[in-house]
């Protein structure tokens, strides 16, 4: 009910894929970024998002990435992600790689707080980098 109701006021755009007839996978843009640095500069966030894994590397990725850029760039000029750090988000990272996303400079971030040097942390789903993409590098 959240999400609809966020997707109503229009905090949050919704993106969901179908194949053959069948559920995909999925995505938010949010205009108010969890992350600090995004809040502070304006820029909203892809989150949450994910294509099922018998139906990967047949481009429905890279089609929500299309429709969610667009809707982001018209209405900010700039978009954000964040991408977990572990083997799991390998191919999220090479995806975003690919797109011309860039590391915002803050380095890796954990629980919302720079990681700094000799720290130890988790790798857990909250080591994260985050990254922006802005309409002139599309």
């Amino acid at each position: 009910m959240k999400c609809w109701e966020e997707n109503q006021s229009g905090e949050k755009v919704t993106l969901l894929a179908f194949y053959d007839g069948r559920f995909a996978g999925s995505l938010h843009l949010i205009s108010t970024s969890y992350y600090p640095p995004f809040v502070d500069q304006g820029i909203p966030e892809i989150n949450d998002f994910n294509v099922i894994g018998p139906l990967k590397r047949l481009g429905i990725g890279n089609r929500l990435m299309d429709a969610v850029e667009k809707i982001a760039f018209e209405k900010f000029g700039k978009v954000g992600v964040g991408v977990g750090m572990h083997h799991y988000y390998g191919p999220a990272q090479r995806l975003y790689a690919k797109r011309g996303y860039v590391p915002d400079g803050r380095g890796l971030i954990y629980h919302n707080e720079v990681v700094m040097p000799f720290v130890n942390v988790c790798a857990d789903n909250d080591l994260i980098l985050y990254m922006t993409k802005d309409q002139k590098s599309s």
